[in-house]
Order: structure tokens, then sequence, then C-alpha cells
């Protein structure tokens, strides 16, 4: 074997030892050396908002992602994937990666948002419409943390923090040795949804005693909205909402069932779908009913709108109006009713009328009554939110733990009293203001409004995931059906030549994260290959310490050198002595 091996090497010292050696040892390196990347960690990324509504672009414009992960210590994030931990975020350095051209940003986000403390989830509350509030090209993605993406994050951020307080030469060592992580989306570019369409449900209550009976209408959007449609759980806004109708539904089907508490009013329900896009659904239904049919119920005789939002905590509740109700009309009954109630029944309650005038120059409306305001339907918002511009009622921090359900049992009551004491005029009859008609078999049941919000708030419910045919319509609808009648659907679509919203698509991706060696490794390795091959062929000159008769047996003797003496005697068979 020996004198093969040496038979093979002496053949090809001879022919041109460098040429071959040059050729020789590159091909060795690439063949030992390591894949240039490994799969390090697959995980789901959400994208932040992407929308355009009456013509105004907002949240981010692009899905792609192919580049390598920084931290925001870092002192370059050009074209860098920009990593965030949420108990570190804030708003002056997500300016500082889009200043800087990042290639993206990826917020972690911990695994139980509940945990979270509070001041870090108001912070994040409060930056959320400032991050919607303009578009950006720079691709926005949120991730639930796990130990994976805690040890990438932790990786990258060592090695981000320690350039800056080294000299040029250990920052060039250490770039060159570290490891990277290079971040890569499975998906495509975002495109425009085409003929999307926005799902309200409406039902109704057929009062008894005539034809032209006052309507009271009670209404809430079940979407959800936040920085990230994927996230967007709404519990409080507004699933507190769509529980509190559903029990409406449910306790007023039971009273209209028997003749004797069959009453004189004919009671609308509407979930309404696109409520965080300027209220869409309930535009449209408005125009259907209005506008496109001679027989609605919105056309007789509407004593007034009731709007529900935000009702899940809280010891407060708001009657949000854009114009003071006049002495004598149904909503002034409302209103002193729900004063009756509170102060008889609820004294730890604080009750109060907020009344704020509809500004048609905003972009979006404040509360949802204000779309039957402009259409000069006598309509209110009840909320314990004072203000609508509070950031709770839209971020991903909306989540289950923050709706009370004995609050929300106790709010439910609260308004079906005074509705009830409208509905039969209970107090020019006379009653008590402590009197309590939703008792005993009729009273209020916590486990149903719990039930609800806990299976609203186990999906998300923006507007841009909640199609015809998607599971929480169908649901919705069912529970309406087993209370109401004539229960139907209504769909609107964005005008194909002036839209007033578009969705985009590619709201969910899969990333993937490779361990990498940074660019500079590449550049490196190849200066020290050259640098290698360079001693090879200095000491290959050398022919002090060769056999001169070996020498004199090859063509180019002086390109052998020390180099071939020291493979000729490691090739040599050994004689063997007897």
């Amino acid at each position: 074997m020996f004198e093969e091996a040496s038979e093979v090497f002496d053949n090809m010292f001879k022919s041109s030892f460098p040429l071959t050696f040059i050729v020789f040892i590159p091909a060795v390196l690439i063949l030992v050396s390591p894949l240039p990347a490994e799969a390090a960690h697959e995980f789901t990324v959400y994208r932040m908002q992407q929308y355009d509504l009456q013509g105004q672009p907002y949240g981010t414009r692009n899905a792609i992602l192919n580049t390598e992960a920084r931290t925001v210590e870092a002192e370059v994030l050009s074209r860098r994937c920009v990593i965030m931990r949420l108990a570190d975020f804030s708003y002056d350095k997500y300016q500082k990666a889009l200043r800087q051209s990042a290639g993206a940003v990826v917020i972690i986000l911990p695994k139980n948002m509940s945990a979270v403390p509070q001041d870090i989830v108001q912070q994040f509350m409060e930056l959320e419409p400032e991050m919607l509030a303009t578009e950006t090209i720079v691709p926005v993605y949120f991730a639930m943390e796990d130990d994976e993406l805690i040890s990438i994050y932790t990786q990258t951020l060592t090695s981000s923090s320690s350039q800056g307080s080294l000299s040029a030469a250990e920052v060039l060592l250490h770039t060159a040795t570290a490891n990277g992580f290079q971040m890569v989306t499975s998906g495509a570019q975002s495109k425009a949804i085409s003929d999307w369409a926005i799902t309200s449900l409406e039902g109704r209550l057929a009062g008894v005693g005539g034809e032209d009976l006052p309507t009271i209408v009670v209404v809430a959007h079940y979407d959800s909205f936040g920085v990230a449609p994927w996230l967007s759980y709404g519990a409080d806004s507004n699933g507190s909402g769509v529980s509190m109708l559903l029990e409406l539904a449910r306790l007023f089907s039971k009273l209209y069932t028997y003749k004797r508490t069959h009453a004189a009013y004919n009671l609308l329900f509407f979930l309404s779908g696109g409520g965080k896009f300027n209220y869409q659904g309930t535009k449209r239904w408005l125009e259907d009913n209005l506008d496109h049919t001679d027989s609605s119920l919105l056309q007789d005789n509407v004593a007034f709108v009731l709007c529900l939002d935000s009702l899940g905590n809280g010891d407060s509740l708001h009657l949000h109006v854009s114009k003071p109700p006049k002495e004598g009309t149904p909503q002034y009954f409302l209103l002193k009713e729900l004063e009756t109630v509170v102060t008889s029944q609820y004294p730890e309650v604080k009750f109060s009328m907020v009344h704020k005038k509809i500004n048609l120059a905003d972009d979006m409306l404040a509360w949802e009554h204000e779309r039957f305001g402009i259409r000069r339907l006598p309509a209110f918002t009840l909320s314990h939110l004072p203000s609508h511009r509070l950031p709770q009622r839209s971020s991903i921090m909306d989540v289950r733990p923050h709706v009370d359900v004995k609050k929300l049992s106790r709010n439910t009551k609260m308004v079906a009293e005074a509705l009830a004491r409208v509905i039969y005029n209970l107090t020019e009859k006379g009653a008590p203001g402590d009197l309590q008609i939703f008792t005993e078999q009729m009273q209020v049941q916590e486990e149903q409004l719990s039930a609800v919000v806990d299976w609203l708030t186990a999906q998300p419910r923006a507007a841009q995931l909640v199609d015809k045919d998607s599971s929480v319509v169908s649901t919705l609808e069912y529970h309406l059906g087993r209370y109401l009648k004539d229960v139907k659907r209504h769909y609107v679509k964005a005008d194909k030549r002036d839209p007033e919203f578009v969705f985009y698509d590619q709201l969910k991706q899969t990333m993937n994260a490779y361990r990498v060696k940074p660019a500079i490794f590449d550049l490196l390795l190849a200066v020290c290959i050259a640098a290698y091959l360079g001693m090879m062929y200095l000491a290959i000159q050398g022919q002090d310490h060769c056999d001169p008769k070996t020498m004199a047996t090859y063509e180019h003797p002086k390109n052998f050198g020390v180099l071939y003496s020291v493979v000729r005697k490691i090739t040599q068979p050994k004689t063997k002595t007897h």
C-alpha cells in the first residue's frame, strides 16, 4: 500500500508539484468543511397590520425577509433583522430601526400575555396606534417566545452589544469567529385580497299590539383589532359586548314567549362586522335598510339604538352620545332608567353621560352610534371606558384576563333591567327603582357569559381573518337563531373602482433562523488559505536539505525542497529486517 502511495506522489510531484498542491489542498478543505448553514429554529411569526382605509395606507407594506439578525444595541442596523423583546421595546428603538432602513423588525412576545407587568402592557398599548399611524416598507413581525428563540436572541444580543466596546481588530476577529443567524420567511410578497366580504348578522323579536310599534335596536361589533391581526383577540373590546348582546337576546326572548310579558316594542339585534374599520358593516346595513328597501324596522319608528362596547370591566358606566337626548323621548327614558337602576341597585357603580359631537373630518368615527347619528337615528354607546381614545380598544393586549365575568354579569343585568323598565313603562306605573325583574329562572347566567367570552377569545377575530365561511360567523348565527326570529346575514364588499377598505394577505408565516458564519468569515478564510499556500511555496523553494541525487532525478529540482523530502520519507516503504 505504501509503495503504491509513494508512486502516486512521485508521479504527482514530477508533473508539476505547485499546481497539483494548489488544486489538491482547496479540494480537501471544501470536502472536509462543514455545511455553510444549518437550520437552527423554525417558528411562526405574525405580521403587522397592512390595510388601506379610505385610500390611506396603514401598517407595513412588505412581507419578505431574508437577512442577518441583530439586536437594536448594534451600531449598524441597515439591512438587518432587528430582534427585540417586549420588555425592552420602546418607540425610540423602533424608530431607530426604521431610520436605519432595517431589513425587518421581529418583536418577541411572552407566552403568557396576562403575566406581563401592567406598566409594560400599558406602554405597548399606547405605542400600537403610533406604529400603525403611518405606513413603512420594513416588514414588522411578532413571535411568541420559546427556549430556542430566546437562545437566538441572547446570542445575537451578546454579539451586537460587544461590538461597541471592542477595538477595531477585536471587532473584526469577533465578527469573523462568532456565529450569526440568517432570518428567512417562507411566504411570498403580500398582495391585496380581492372580493373580501365582511359579514354582519341580524335577528329580531316582534312586538305585539299594533303595526307601527317602536323599535329598539341593540348593536355590538364582533371583530377585534390590534397591531397584528393574528394576535387580536379583543376580549373586552368587543367580546364583552357580543356576549352581553347574546344574553340580552336570550332574556328578552323568554319574556316575549309569554303573552303576559310580550311587550309592544320590536327588538332588533345586530352583530356588525368591520367595526374596527370605521364600522363598515353597520354603514352598509343602514344603506340597505334605509336606501334600498321600502319595508324596514329602521324606517318606521326607531325609539333608540343602544350600542354595546367594552363592558367587561370597571366600576363605571358611560353613556356616550352625539346629542343629549331631549326630555320626553325614549332615549331620555333609557338614560333615566339607567340612572335609576344604578342608584337603587348598584350604588358602587358610577354612571355618567358623555357628550361628544360627530366630527366628520376625522378618518375614523369615535363610536359605533355615530354611524346611526349620521343617518339621524337616535343612538348612543354604553361602555365602561370614558373615552374612545383609550388604547385598550385596539390592542393585542386585550386578552381574556381583561374581562371580569362578575362585572360583565353585573353590567348585563343593569342594562337588562333598564331596558325592561323602558319597554314595560315601569316608572310611570309606579314601580320602585329597586324592583328586579331578572331573578331566579330569569336571572343573568354568568356561566353563559363566561363561556361565550372564552369561545370568542380562543381565536383571533380580526376582520381580515373572518370571512363568510368562518366558524365565528356560523356560531354567532347559530346562537342568534336559538333566541331570535328572521336571522339573516348581510355582506359588504369594497367597491372595485374606489374601495373604502383593502385588506392584504401574508399575515401569518413561518420563519426559519439559520445558523451561519458572517460574510467576513469567508474573506478571512480565503486570506488564511492564500497565506498558507504562500508559505508552502516559499518552503518549496528551499533546496539545501534535499538529497542531490534525488533532485537530479526530477525535471524541476527547485520545485520540491524540504516539503518533498518530508513527503518522500513518509511514503518510503520500510525495509523489513529478518
